[in-house]
C-alpha cells in the first residue's frame, strides 16, 4: 500500500509563475490596438518577461494586458521574434499610475540549438535576450 502525505502550508513551486501567457496570434498582432502606456523597464528572469508600465487612469486596478507574438522568426543567430503589449484601459482619471506584469516566454521558445531568442517588443527601445 502507498500513501501519499501533502503539505499544503508548502507554496507549489511546479507551477507557473507569470501572471499571463504569451499568445502566438498573427492576426492579433496585425490588428492589436492598445491604450497609451510607457515602459519604464523590462527585465526576462528566468522564463518570465517582467514589464513595468505607466499610463493615466484612476487606479490600474481594471487594466487588461495582452502579449502577442506575429508567429514570425527571423532567420539570424540567435533568431528574433517580434511582439505588441496591449494595455486596455477603459479609466477615464487623469492621475498616473504604473504596475507590474509578466508573461511566460515558454510558448514562444525555438528548439535552435543555442536555446537562445531576441525578442523585439513593439515601443521598447532595445532587444531583450531570452535564454532557456
Amino acid at each position: 500500500m502507498n500513501i501519499l502525505c501533502e503539505d499544503l502550508d508548502e507554496p507549489d513551486v511546479s507551477g507557473n509563475l507569470c501572471d499571463y501567457q504569451v499568445i502566438i496570434d498573427e492576426d492579433l498582432y496585425g490588428n492589436l490596438e492598445s491604450s497609451s502606456f510607457e515602459f519604464v523597464n523590462a527585465e526576462i528572469i528566468d522564463d518570465c518577461l517582467n514589464i513595468e508600465l505607466g499610463a493615466s487612469g484612476c487606479d490600474g486596478a481594471n487594466w487588461e494586458f495582452k502579449l502577442v507574438d506575429s508567429g514570425s522568426i527571423t532567420e539570424s543567430s540567435p533568431e528574433q521574434r517580434f511582439l505588441k503589449l496591449q494595455l486596455i484601459n477603459i479609466e477615464l482619471c487623469d492621475a498616473f499610475f504604473q504596475t507590474s506584469i509578466s508573461f511566460d516566454l515558454k510558448p514562444i521558445r525555438i528548439e535552435n540549438g543555442i536555446n537562445e531568442i531576441i525578442l523585439n517588443i513593439d515601443g521598447l527601445q532595445s532587444a531583450l535576450n531570452y535564454t532557456y
